[in-house]
């Protein structure tokens, strides 16, 4: 890895405006944002950016953004769109970010919640969900958008093209030289106190929540985090996570702002894989589920490879798997090991992290939820910096982070600088950081139940600490349980364990308060698409490949090594899964089983399949569901299937054999 010696230099400033305008005096012809458009990339500087988002600022004013406004924005990874949290801000409004790919009714609520009464979309998908929502949104007055296709017939009265908005800027300066000065003036004046956003929180427990960051401690959080990794201007990363979503708003945004690094943005989420071969990003951040689809794509391209191909590979991750974490880490390895790696790193590993975009990688990490320890060990183990971070959006992402060479699989770190982390009696995590929210929007009395008497913030999640000082996260402090003969039931944990196989996208385990565990599992349409293809089996739908007995019985091989490897473990050896079923449609965010970052509400899940666990539970070898189903369009349909249950092969634990 690269060695950094002297901290890396960064931007002043106590809010991210000010940050821009000192970007700007000090690194005004680096690139501060690319984008692909048209499979060309585009670059911006820090002194054009600033240039963008003034012009676009004094458009916004001229329009009738002021102080304390609320300003939505709608879409992907698009410069026009990061250039609005910092034209906003500007003004002292408060851009709120909505995910693009929520459907009209979530994200009207977050606009009404909100009171927004603007609103930057990217295209017309976004602009028409604004437009069908009206009854419901009296205060959203003006639409903004970046993507003209498909608007040209739209009523132009509240409806705006984002260039146009820049086009009524540049008048005002023209018209008055004096007003770039004025507004740089008005930034410098501006108070870290103000709110810097509102972030509305994936749902995972109920309904979403608006927390509200303050500004200097959001630039606090981001300077104590890049000092940590020494992230520089000399970095590079893309933004392909949701705009919404704390995590892109945090690492690329804030970050990229405090140590004045290039930010790239995707053409589209579908060439995000070739956009990240052609940046090479030296900083990567992806939640679990991005790792497993890559390790899922890795797997299926190595079954399609020649025999010879294959063996290589399959060697060389045995080297890579023995002794890759220990050089990444520095620790002693024998020569002989050394040699073997070194040599992996010619023919596999080093072609691999091509293939995938991480050639340039210096730190990368992973959050959002627990990650299989198998899947990080494999990632660690081809030479990249994989670490782990554990955070909230309350807490403006960071809680705690592993630093290089201290990093373990089960463990998300120490706290992070400026972070104070205690227990509380049934091992919730509680936490004080420089970025802590000030509160959740219009909602006084979820904030109260937020915190304790001494100011600390209940994070929901149950944890230890370790003899090293890291804190190992178990689960969700509510969801962690027990069975009737008293074993231990931790459902992420196990569900974790099922998604290491490729086959496996998706697991909902329940146990709690039962006599044994059950799964309900989605199937992996790639993954198991291409086993099907090789194999001969012909298939025309989802539900049909997910009911084939012969998936059926690949599932069930996962499921006994699963509870192998848990018979392993004294303290997780009772919670094996005794029955299991392959659900007939994929989780969906659409239809409230997931979230918009992609985590498992299980509650909801239970109650949606109610009928499924009970047949689990009441031993059935099949069941009927009839689901509703929302589909892109908005419109509702129905499911049915009979789904068939199976029974799972169970491991006698060491503990029970020995006795």
């Amino acid at each position: 890895m690269e060695s950094r010696p002297h901290p890396p230099e960064q931007a002043e400033g106590d809010t991210f405006p000010k940050l821009l305008l000192d970007n700007a005096r000090r690194r005004a012809d680096r690139p501060a944002m690319r984008q692909k458009d048209l499979g060309i990339w585009r670059t911006w500087t820090w002194a054009q950016m600033k240039d963008e988002v003034m012009r676009f600022a004094l458009g916004l004013e001229a329009l009738g953004v002021k102080r304390g406004d609320t300003v939505a924005i709608i879409g992907g990874n698009r410069p026009r769109l990061y250039w609005t949290f910092v034209a906003a801000q500007s003004l002292q409004a408060i851009p709120v970010p909505v995910y693009s790919d929520a459907v009209a009714e979530e994200m009207a609520f977050v606009l009404d919640h909100a009171d927004a009464s603007f609103a930057v979309c990217q295209d017309q998908e976004q602009v028409d969900k604004c437009l069908g929502e009206q009854e419901r949104l009296p205060k959203l007055k003006t639409l903004i958008y970046d993507e003209p296709r498909g608007l040209r017939d739209y009523d132009p009265e509240h409806l705006h093209a984002f260039s146009a908005v820049q086009a009524i800027g540049a008048d005002r300066l023209a018209t008055d030289p004096k007003l770039a000065a004025s507004w740089e003036r008005r930034i410098m004046a501006a108070s870290g106190d103000d709110p810097s956003t509102i972030l509305y929180t994936s749902g995972t427990t109920g309904q979403s929540k608006g927390v509200v960051l303050p500004a200097a401690g959001a630039v606090a959080a981001a300077r104590d985090t890049a000092a940590f990794d020494h992230i520089s201007e000399r970095d590079e990363v893309l933004a392909y996570l949701p705009l919404a979503w704390v995590g892109d708003h945090y690492l690329n945004y804030a970050q990229g702002l405090v140590a004045g690094f290039c930010m790239a943005c995707p053409e589209s989420p579908d060439t995000v894989q070739q956009d990240l071969r052609e940046i090479g990003p030296t900083f990567y951040f992806a939640p679990p589920r991005v790792f497993e689809s890559l390790l899922t794509r890795v797997l299926i391209r190595m079954e399609d490879a020649s025999r010879p191909k294959r063996a290589m590979f399959h060697h060389f991750m045995r080297v890579a798997k023995r002794h890759g974490e220990a050089i990444l880490d520095g620790r002693p390895v024998p020569l002989p090991g050394r040699i073997a790696y070194w040599l992996g790193e010619r023919l596999v590993y080093g072609p691999l992290k091509n293939v995938l975009g991480f050639s340039r990688i210096r730190t990368a990490y992973t959050a959002g939820e627990a990650i299989g320890p198998d899947l990080f060990s494999f990632f660690r183990s081809l030479g990249i910096n994989l670490k782990q971070l554990y955070g909230q959006t309350e807490a403006f992402l960071y809680i705690t982070a592993q630093a290089d060479g201290a990093v373990r699989a089960d463990t998300v770190g120490p706290a992070m600088t400026g972070v104070t982390i205690k227990l509380a009696d049934k091992g919730e995590v509680l936490f004080k950081s420089p970025g802590m929210f000030t509160g959740y929007f219009k909602a006084a009395d979820k904030t109260v139940e937020a915190l304790t008497e001494d100011g600390f913030v209940k994070t929901g999640d149950a944890g230890i600490f370790e003899p090293d000082g890291q804190l190992k996260i178990i689960d969700r402090a509510k969801d962690v349980g027990r069975l009737t003969d008293g074993s231990l039931f931790a459902p992420k944990y196990l569900e974790n364990k099922l998604k290491f196989f490729p086959e496996i996208r998706e697991a909902v385990t329940y146990g709690d308060g039962r006599d044994f565990v059950t799964a309900m599992l989605n199937i992996d349409l790639i993954a198991v698409g291409n086993w099907a293809e090789r194999n001969n089996i012909a298939y025309a739908s989802y539900q049909e490949l997910a009911q084939h007995p012969r998936v059926a019985e690949t599932i069930r091989a996962h499921v006994a090594a699963t509870n192998r490897a848990l018979a392993d473990d004294p303290q997780m050896a009772g919670m094996q899964i005794r029955r299991f079923l392959v659900l007939h449609k994929e989780l969906d965010a659409d239809d409230g089983e997931l979230t918009r970052t992609q985590k498992v509400r299980r509650a909801f899940v239970a109650e949606r399949y109610a009928p499924l666990v009970e047949a689990l539970y009441g031993g059935k070898t099949d069941c009927f569901i009839s689901t509703e189903v929302t589909f892109e369009d908005g419109r509702k349909g129905l499911i049915q299937a009979t789904v068939a249950i199976h029974d799972a092969e169970t491991t006698t634990s060491r503990a029970k054999a020995a006795a």
